[in-house]
């Protein structure tokens, strides 16, 4: 098992930037699939952005040019740098890790392990 704890959220103006980290710790040995994913109020939980195993990363549509998905060279570590922040951007972020060999890595379903949150609240 793998434990992530993120953090950085904040409150920012629109058009700021934050960056969010996700700290990994546990059986860290593995090569996981990590991804983010936001929750807004009354939404349902979505993909923000993913790294695969082998370092391929994907982003929703609604992000692309705006947010960066990267970690660190021993992958316990995960970052989102967030620019150009919109206030639809507004939610709880969450970062989240897959067994390696998964097929769905970023889909919500397809995570395994997931951390309790960061609060991003945008104001317009």
């Amino acid at each position: 098992q793998v434990q992530l704890v993120e953090s950085g959220g904040g409150s920012v103006q629109a058009g700021g930037s934050l960056t969010l980290s996700c700290t990994l710790s546990g059986n860290i040995a593995r090569r996981y699939c990590l991804g983010w994913f936001r929750q807004g109020s009354g939404k349902d939980r979505e993909g923000v952005a993913s790294i695969d195993t082998d370092g391929t990363t994907t982003y929703a549509d609604s992000v692309k040019g705006r947010f960066t998905i990267s970690a660190d060279n021993t992958r316990t570590t995960l970052y989102l740098q967030m620019n150009s922040l919109k206030a639809e951007d507004t939610g709880r972020y969450h970062c989240a890790a897959a067994d390696p060999g998964t097929r769905y890595c970023g889909q919500p379903y397809g995570m395994d392990y997931w951390g309790k949150g960061t609060l991003v609240t945008v104001s317009s």
